[in-house]
This record gives C-alpha cells, sequence and structure tokens, in this order.
C-alpha cells in the first residue's frame, strides 16, 4: 500500500533521484544520481532507509508539498529556508509531519543542492536499474506543480527524532592526478593550484564551468587527443582551456584533456558552490586518495552512528505538566 506527497509548487530543476545507475557506463550512460551524494546519503541516515531508495532533489528552488499520511522526514543538503505548517526547520534532522501537512522550501540560501527524504521511501517505477531522473540518458522527467509522488508507509512513525552535525570541508579541493595529468607541464600544474577559480553561472549535473584570472590551462596537443572514457569528478579542459568538473550527469566520453580527478569526498562542495564563489585546487598522491575513500555502505553506517538524539520540544510532551520543573535543590536533580 503507498500513500503520496502532492507537490503543490517546485522549482524548475527539482526531480526524483537515488544513488544512480552503475554498471551502464558500456551503454553510454553514466552512473547519474544525486549531485551530492554524501548529502543524499545523510537524509537516508536521518530517516533509516537504505542505499537504494529514492528522495526528492531541489536545486536552488525548493517547492510546497503535502504530506497525504503522516510520516516522518528530513531535509539535508543546501540550507534553504524551510517550515512545516508555518514552523521554522532546521536542515539536517528528521521530523515529523501529520496527515495534511505541508512543507515549503524555499529559494537556497547557500549552497545548490538540498534533498527531501520521506521515511517509507519514494516508489516511483525502477526503469533501468534506478528511479532517478536522468537529463541526458533520458530517462524520467523533472517534477511538476500537481504531481503527486508515490511513497511507501513510515515502518516506524514513532522512532526518536534526530540530527546531524554536518562538518563541510575547507581549504582546496583535492584532486588526485589521472591519466593526462602528465601532458599538462609542470609550470601549469603549479598554476593550475595557484590559480583562484570562480565559479561560472554556466553550470547543471553535468558539470561546473569555473573562471580565473590567467592565462588558459592546456597541453601541447590541446584538440588532437583520442577521445576515452570520463566520469564524474574530472576536471575537463576545453578547447580554450577553460576548465569544468564533470558532474553526475556527465557523458561518458570525451576527447578534451583532463588535468585530474577530484576525490568523491571533496566533489559535494563543487557541486554546492554557488555562482560567483571561489574554489582553489591540491594535487594529492593516488595513494592519498584511495585512503580517504569511503563506499556507500561505510558512509551510511558511519552517518547512522554520528546522528545525535534532537531536544524535545515542550509543545510535543504530552506529560509535560507530570514534570517538577522547579522547586527542586541542586542535590536531588544531581543525584538523578
Amino acid at each position: 500500500m503507498t500513500t503520496g506527497l502532492v507537490v503543490e509548487r517546485v522549482g524548475p530543476a527539482a526531480s526524483v533521484q537515488d544513488l544512480g545507475r552503475p554498471g551502464w557506463l558500456k551503454v553510454g550512460l553514466s552512473r547519474g544520481g544525486a549531485a551530492d551524494r554524501s548529502a543524499f546519503i545523510e537524509g537516508l541516515a536521518l530517516v533509516d532507509l537504505p542505499l537504494g531508495t529514492a528522495g526528492i532533489e531541489m536545486a536552488e528552488l525548493g517547492g510546497r508539498f503535502r504530506f497525504e499520511a503522516s510520516m516522518r522526514f528530513a531535509l539535508t543538503g543546501a540550507m534553504m529556508r524551510a517550515t512545516l505548517d508555518g514552523e521554522r526547520l532546521d536542515v539536517g534532522a528528521s521530523q515529523f509531519a501529520a496527515a495534511g501537512s505541508v512543507l515549503d522550501v524555499g529559494a537556497a540560501e547557500s549552497g545548490v543542492y538540498a534533498y527531501l527524504h520521506v521515511a517509507g521511501g519514494i516508489v516511483t517505477p525502477v526503469v533501468s536499474g534506478g528511479r532517478g531522473f536522468h537529463g541526458i540518458g533520458g530517462l524520467g522527467r523533472l517534477l511538476r506543480a500537481g504531481d503527486v509522488v508515490p511513497v511507501a508507509p513510515d515502518p516506524a512513525p514513532d522512532t526518536p527524532l534526530t540530527r546531524l552535525e554536518r562538518l563541510t570541508g575547507t581549504g582546496p579541493v583535492r584532486l588526485m592526478p589521472g591519466p593526462q595529468t602528465g601532458l599538462f607541464a609542470p609550470d601549469m600544474l603549479k598554476a593550475f593550484e595557484e590559480a583562484v577559480f570562480v565559479r561560472n553561472p554556466r553550470a547543471n549535473r553535468q558539470g561546473v564551468r569555473l573562471d580565473h584570472d590567467g592565462p588558459p590551462f592546456s597541453t601541447r596537443a590541446q584538440l588532437n587527443h583520442a577521445s576515452d572514457f570520463i566520469a564524474e569528478g574530472d576536471v575537463q579542459m576545453t578547447g580554450d582551456g577553460t576548465p569544468y568538473v564533470l558532474l553526475a550527469d556527465c557523458q561518458t566520453m570525451g576527447g578534451y584533456p583532463r588535468i585530474g580527478t577530484v576525490l568523491p569526498t571533496d566533489l559535494p562542495r563543487v557541486a554546492q558552490v554557488r555562482a560567483g564563489e571561489e574554489l582553489r585546487f591540491r594535487f594529492v598522491a593516488v595513494d592519498v586518495a584511495e585512503a580517504d575513500w569511503k563506499s556507500d555502505d561505510e558512509l551510511l553506517a558511519s552517518l547512522k552512528r554520528a546522528r545525535i538524539p534532537q531536544s524535545r520540544n515542550p509543545r510535543d510532551v504530552a506529560d509535560l505538566l507530570t514534570y517538577d520543573l522547579i522547586g527542586r535543590p541542586p542535590e536531588d536533580v544531581a543525584g538523578d
């Protein structure tokens, strides 16, 4: 039996997403999935969902959603101003919505991609091994006002609510060398590390363009490389030497040279950077990248261990009047 999440209003780039479709590169389909995988998995941890579950991704603008049944939910990722029936909510925490409640999610105050997870999980049809919208792959579509997204019932609505303290990285984004890094002259690699990049407004789920003040980054044979495989995280130089960091929906083949690949744990920082904000990069050795890597299973398990119980709101404590909150001597309180 399913219930629904009614989309009353939604931004132009909102979609159902999961963690992608691995294993389809041979037919020209990149993995896709959430642009910020870490934030997506945080939402799974907060409402006890398995890795294969889908949620809603919102880019820069949120939406208004009405719950047809009571359930827990969580918002993670970009800081978007959110209210439930007019009451302000925290991003990065699980919440409870009664049947008929309305969740209003506004524009992003910081970051780009936010995620809405409901505790039963979204149960849209599985197509080619996933539920997520993949634009260049022609799979699924963007959400529209009037959609009713099917969700499974919350299996444990009385589960205590929790939150996560998200620690975002600081300093340069880490980049590991790849098969074409050696095609760039050493002084150009040094210049790349020293450059201050600004995210161009031209960005989407395929990639992010980076601008900088300085000469372009190119190899001696910039336009004469044979096409080969590319993947999310690769930093590709276009014909004019402008860097693009590839994201979840990138193409699978390309001939532009790649100066390196952003570490998976740092790639969410690139996805979440807003137009006009700055980024810097630093190369690290492949063994450092390997030591830093975590599987999705490991990340989900570590996030579940990191959950913190939410403080109880006095308005939600049914037996509040049974508590003696004043008049007790300090020694009695300390002895509880």
